[in-house]
C-alpha cells in the first residue's frame, strides 16, 4: 500500500499558521492526502478561532501502513496537558517509524514524554525544555530555527517556513530545484 497520508493531529487552541504552508502545499500540490485527527472527534477551535472538523479520533485509527507522517502544530494546550492518549499514539508512530513533525508547544510535549531524549531537537528553548520533569536531552538540543533527526522533525515557534521545507524535502512533494525556489519566495519574499 502506497503511504499517501498526512495527518494533522489537533488540539483545543492549536496554532492554525504553523502548519498551514504544510497542508496547502501538500494537499493541493502532492499526491499526499491531509486529514485531521485528535482525541476525540469534536471540532477543534484554533487560536485564531477557526473551527477544524476531526476526521479521526485516536481511538479509531488504524490504518498506518498508509500513514507517511503526523504533523503537531503548535497551541496554548500542550504545556497545561499530558495527553496520555497522544503520548500512546506517538509511542506507536515511533514504533513503526513513521515521522514525526513538531513545531512550538508540541515539541515541548515530546520533550516531556522523553521522546526528545536520545535524537537532535530544538525548540521554543532549551529553558523551557528543562522545566520538564524528567527531560534529559538537555545535550541533544540545537539552538536552530529547526531540526531533523532519527524521525523527528522539531521546530521552534518562528519557524513555519523552515518547518514546511523540510517536511517537503522528507515527502518529497517536488524536485529539490522547485522545493528551494518555493523555500526562498516564503523566506525571502518573491520580489527583491
Amino acid at each position: 500500500m502506497i503511504k499517501n497520508e498526512i495527518l494533522v493531529l489537533l488540539t483545543h487552541q492549536w496554532c492554525d499558521w504553523e502548519a498551514s504552508y504544510v497542508i496547502a502545499v501538500v494537499n493541493s500540490f502532492s499526491d499526499y492526502v491531509v486529514k485531521t485527527i485528535a482525541i476525540d472527534v469534536l471540532p477543534k477551535i484554533s487560536m485564531g478561532g477557526i473551527r477544524a472538523c476531526i476526521d479521526y479520533s485516536l481511538e479509531n485509527y488504524h490504518t498506518y501502513e498508509k500513514l507517511a507522517m503526523v504533523i503537531l502544530p503548535g497551541g496554548l494546550s500542550w504545556e497545561e496537558n499530558d495527553y496520555d492518549e497522544i503520548k500512546g499514539f506517538v509511542k506507536v508512530l515511533k514504533e513503526k517509524n513513521i515521522s514525526i513533525a513538531a513545531i512550538c508547544g508540541a515539541t515541548y510535549f515530546l520533550c516531556k514524554h522523553g521522546f526528545l531524549d536520545c535524537v537532535k531537537h530544538t525548540g521554543d528553548s532549551l529553558d523551557l525544555f528543562k522545566s520538564a520533569k524528567g527531560y534529559k536531552g538537555e545535550d541533544l538540543y540545537v539552538s536552530a530555527q529547526v531540526v531533523v533527526d532519527c524521525g523527528f522533525i522539531t521546530a521552534n515557534e518562528t519557524a513555519a517556513v523552515e518547518f514546511a521545507y523540510e517536511i517537503f524535502k522528507i515527502l518529497k512533494v517536488d524536485s529539490n530545484e522547485e522545493m528551494s525556489q518555493w523555500f526562498d519566495n516564503f523566506k525571502n519574499g518573491a520580489i527583491r
